[in-house]
């Protein structure tokens, strides 16, 4: 930690900060495992780790930074995963992983159907090590590593998710760094999806949006009434509850997103009542996509921001324009993402 005030003066680490495992024990979210970091810097979230290690309530002091659904946190259920299902056990939280093998909305080819947003986000991790931080050791920081394994019954595709979330006491950041591993024994397709989901108050009347980038919309041009040439730049300002986003009703933008000279991108939303932003940095080369996803609807109200290897167009279209990501046996994909809290 920068500040140093705390020598002398704490008998644990934990005083200011750490890791809490713990099982929920009500409703439908009954039995799945959890861990809450405290940051000590005003950011604390909860890491669901029976939900690929997904990030479900996210507050930074007292403002809740994420989206949470009608369901909230619920137990994995592989049974979710065909057709529409995955919206059945859709909890929101700040982030919902969707992949590795499909994302998009549900299709059917010769190699098989695949739900909406594939089957990760519902399986539980095999956690390989927890680090607390240790202040008498002068180390500060924090994470949690898990591996996933998404298998197709005996003869694959097995693809694997390993994750370490990780954060540093007294800093308002959370990193991610994911390594996606083929585990069979013949190639296999892959694509990923981080869905960022941000709520009230972050997101209110008037919160701008930020990213910049070309973009076009998913519903084609002149079919979203959000995102449309005449309504820029107004697509990046958060509009209050409406009754064209009841339902499912929506707006969904795929930006071809610009980085930084070192090949960085950032994206996240503002709010200037609350003199407070979220940041999210990735690599254009591993994630050269964002989604932009807003749905203002009465008291289910949410904008996504969705770093991605892919616009939402599915497997098929991907491997029939050649976009589709081949990992060959016990080949690698690596990707890091850097969430941060900044107050203004």
């Amino acid at each position: 930690m920068k500040d140093t005030n705390w020598k002398n003066k704490i008998s644990n680490s934990h005083q200011l900060g750490g890791i809490e495992l713990s099982v929920l024990d009500d409703g439908t979210a009954r039995g799945s495992r959890i861990a809450w970091f405290n940051t000590g810097s005003g950011l604390r979230f909860k890491v669901v780790v029976d939900r690929a290690m997904d990030i479900a309530d996210a507050f930074y002091n007292q403002h809740s930074l994420a989206w949470i659904s009608h369901l909230g946190v619920t137990a994995p259920n592989p049974c979710t995963t065909s057709g529409l299902g995955w919206l059945n056990s859709f909890g929101g939280g700040l982030l919902t992983t969707c992949g590795l093998t499909h994302i998009g909305g549900p299709e059917e080819d010769a190699s098989g159907a695949r739900g909406l947003h594939d089957r990760i986000g519902n399986i539980p991790a095999a956690i390989e090590s927890i680090i607390q931080p240790d202040l008498t050791d002068d180390n500060p920081q924090m994470s949690i590593t898990g591996r996933v394994l998404q298998s197709s019954a005996v003869t694959g595709p097995h693809l694997e998710l390993k994750r370490t979330i990780s954060a540093r006491l007294g800093s308002p950041k959370i990193t991610i760094s994911d390594t996606v591993t083929n585990r069979g024994n013949i190639p296999a397709p892959h694509m990923l999806l981080y869905h960022f989901n941000f709520g009230y108050p972050l997101v209110d009347e008037g919160t701008d949006i930020l990213w910049e980038g070309s973009w076009q919309s998913r519903g084609g041009a002149g079919n979203d009434f959000i995102f449309n040439e005449q309504n820029y730049p107004n697509l990046k300002k958060c509009l209050p509850p409406i009754k064209e986003h009841l339902g499912s009703g929506e707006s969904v933008g795929y930006i071809d997103i610009e980085a930084d000279p070192s090949g960085i991108c950032e994206a996240g939303l503002l709010n200037g009542k609350l003199g407070l932003e979220a940041k999210l940095r990735f690599s254009k080369e591993q994630m050269p996509w964002l989604v932009n996803w807003q749905h203002f609807g009465k008291n289910e109200y949410v904008v996504g921001i969705e770093p991605s290897t892919h616009i939402l167009t599915g497997r098929s279209a991907a491997q029939k324009n050649g976009t589709i990501i081949i990992l060959q046996p016990e080949e690698k994909k690596m990707y890091n993402l850097e969430f941060e809290v900044i107050a203004k």
